[in-house]
């Protein structure tokens, strides 16, 4: 019999290639698609795998697990990598890779395959989630396989190989970057924007109006969160109401993109040590993560909130990093998840020509005092108290003053 491989396949340039190579190399070839909310005919992609020789195709429907048991969690941290990329391709994999290895189980094999470039982050971010779920697993890698890499140098080999094996493609050499899409985000790399001074052309982005073209008015809205996830939006503005995760995210992405909202343009560093340059659309992520982040300056006492801010970059390097199953970040995410015990409100905010500017935030877990923090009275407050606390914290500046 031949060994039987599954393979993480999207239906693009390389993966398809990758397909009926390892079919020629004697492989009985088990296509898997990941449906994660990216616009793609995934009919038109299982029947391009049949025909490339694929012996059967699992197209998996991953979108609101991904929302609710990935993101949302990623969001309870305020996990951004490096102060401004929300994530939005390194989240989606553990959930991909999970599922590659519940398939390969329901096949009864340990082999997997995927795509990835061995200069960059997926690799990792695949393949630690495969080692913990099936340790014995064999991978396959081919862009670390000297036997693909003396046959493929890049895009035109490729080219050739599909035309001469006949295998349908809609790429050329002129394509000017590449890109990964889910619910979360779109990304554009490569091509033209490996040029660190290339300005991205207008047409390129799918998510969101350039804030130029949007509507010239605000947009009102309250997002409600529940112990840190997020479970209603109200448009006052347009007098809707969304309630349920997969709709309400949805929901979100298509206001924040209508007015403008998600767009990043940074040089990121990857965790094989390349600079990478990346531009990012992540319309409704860009909103939540800026409203949950004030809901908590009302909610959280000012210490937790401290460590929370040494923790998130933390997390945010292990979800970047692949380390997404691993023990540290199961043991960060408890604290976390303790956290979030009282992110309960409502948080106020603007929408407008690609800002997202917050109005207001209301909870009963709310820690602030009005009558404390007022200015006009005392509320309970004796302003004599300080001097005891500054004279005792002081005694340190005191003494480097002596020794001077």
């Amino acid at each position: 019999m031949k060994p039987k491989v599954i393979l993480a396949y999207s239906g693009g340039l390389d993966t398809s290639v990758m397909l009926k190579w390892l079919v020629n190399k004697g492989y009985n070839v088990i296509a898997y698609v990941a449906d994660v909310g990216q616009k793609e005919d995934f009919e038109k992609i299982k029947e391009k795998a049949l025909k490339t020789g694929a012996s059967k195709v699992y197209v998996e429907d991953l979108k609101k697990e991904l929302i609710e048991n990935y993101v949302f969690e990623m969001l309870k941290a305020n996990a951004i990598y490096e102060g401004q990329y929300l994530l939005g391709t390194a989240i989606a994999r553990p959930i991909i890779a999970k599922k590659h290895v519940e398939i390969a189980e329901k096949e009864g094999t340990n082999i997997l395959a995927h795509g990835c470039t061995g200069k960059g982050n997926d690799q990792v971010r695949f393949e630690f989630a495969w080692m913990k779920f099936m340790p014995d697993v064999e991978i396959i890698s081919p862009w670390r396989e000297d036997d693909w890499l003396s046959e493929f140098k890049g895009r035109k080999d490729l080219i050739n190989y599909a035309k001469k094996e006949n295998i349908p493609i809609d790429v050329t050499l002129e394509k000017p970057y590449s890109t990964d899409e889910n619910l979360l985000h779109i990304s554009y790399e490569s091509g033209i924007l490996e040029d660190t001074s290339c300005k991205p052309n207008e047409d390129m982005f799918k998510l969101t109006k350039s804030p130029k073209d949007a509507p010239d008015k605000e947009i009102e809205i309250i997002i409600e969160f529940n112990n840190g996830v997020p479970v209603k939006v109200v448009n006052l503005t347009g007098n809707k109401e969304v309630k349920g995760s997969f709709k309400l995210f949805t929901y979100l992405n298509k206001i924040a993109g209508e007015n403008g909202i998600g767009r990043i343009d940074i040089v990121e560093n990857r965790f094989v040590g390349i600079k990478s340059r990346g531009v990012y659309e992540t319309p409704a992520g860009t909103i939540l993560f800026k409203a949950h982040h004030d809901l908590e300056s009302i909610t959280l006492d000012r210490e937790v909130i401290h460590l929370k801010e040494l923790i998130s970059p933390m997390i945010a390097k292990l979800i970047y990093n692949g380390f997404w199953y691993s023990p540290e970040m199961e043991f960060l995410m408890a604290a976390i998840n303790k956290s979030q015990e009282n992110v309960t409100g409502k948080v106020h905010l603007t929408l407008y020509k690609g800002n997202v500017i917050v109005t207001g935030r209301e909870s009963d877990f709310s820690l602030y005092n009005e009558a404390l923090s007022s200015m006009d009275v005392d509320g309970g407050y004796d302003q004599k108290d300080a001097s005891g606390f500054i004279k005792i914290i002081g005694l340190k500046f005191k003494m480097q003053g002596v020794k001077k």
